[in-house]
């Protein structure tokens, strides 16, 4: 479900691996993309009142189910992605589906100090977050269904980066806090693991293991490009957050494929 910047490399992905996939977009005009790329395509729209399209077709189809569907709770047109979410999982109990991987985000962590692990209890302090770990627990808590959460960083790749928005600006703060990243080919990569290996039950943090702060990092962004340096306070009463991957590493043995540092 969602075949964005992220669904739709995976979706290649795995179909080079052999699966049968299907994926769902809200544009007509993709439609034709989906298809010509190897996927059956669904045309199907969430609201917080209703699921617009063929979605009770989809759910007959598949037996593994990958929600990736952000939120979308800035500007005019807000709606409550918990009842979205909630919409979905009433779907799926008259379904084959009997495994879920829901795309989440650090972003439920909030503020929180130090080293964060799977064990770290999460305090969002944002809407988007608080949204996030109520989806969470909706999914994780079905009994007829395995679900595995990945909670992504920041996700950066070829055509997207935080320094785009960040370079020349002035006054920003927390530049002692450390950077939690991860690129697009970890985050396919990472999926296409879960799916293979059967990680199913299981909750992971899915950041590239190392944390530079974040006046260091954009700063060496702004030079390899060119751009102006983004200025930075250091002046925050503590030292941020580092999310610890090292479930994925040390338990799992992954091996993360691209560095964020280029």
């Amino acid at each position: 479900m969602g075949c964005g910047w992220l669904g739709l490399p995976l979706a290649k992905t795995l179909i080079k691996d052999g699966y049968q996939v299907h994926g769902t977009t809200t544009s007509k005009n993709k439609l034709q993309e989906l298809h010509n790329a190897g996927i059956a395509p669904y045309l199907i729209s969430i609201s917080e009142n209703s699921i617009d399209g063929t979605f009770e077709e989809l759910l007959r189809r598949v037996d593994l189910l990958i929600i990736n569907i952000p939120p979308k709770l800035r500007g005019s047109s807000q709606e409550s992605y918990i009842r979205k979410m909630q919409l979905v999982l009433g779907a799926l109990a008259h379904s084959k589906v009997r495994k879920l991987l829901f795309v989440s985000s650090t972003s439920v962590y909030g503020d929180i100090k130090g080293i964060v692990t799977e064990e770290t209890v999460p305090h969002p302090n944002t809407l988007s977050g608080t949204q996030l770990l109520a989806s969470e627990k909706l999914f994780s808590d079905l009994s007829f269904i395995e679900t595995t959460i990945i909670r992504f960083g920041g996700l950066i790749g070829k055509d997207r980066h935080p320094i785009t928005l960040l370079s020349g600006k002035k006054g920003l703060k927390n530049g002692n806090h450390p950077i939690n990243l991860i690129h697009l080919k970890d985050c396919v990569s990472i999926i296409r693991e879960v799916i293979n290996n059967n990680w199913w039950g299981e909750l992971f943090n899915a950041v590239y293991p190392l944390h530079p702060s974040k006046k260091d990092y954009y700063e060496q962004e702004s030079r390899k490009r060119g751009m102006a340096l983004p200025c930075y306070t250091m002046d925050s009463p503590y030292l941020g957050k580092k999310i610890d991957p090292s479930k994925l590493i040390h338990v799992k043995k992954y091996v993360f494929k691209t560095s964020i540092l280029g």
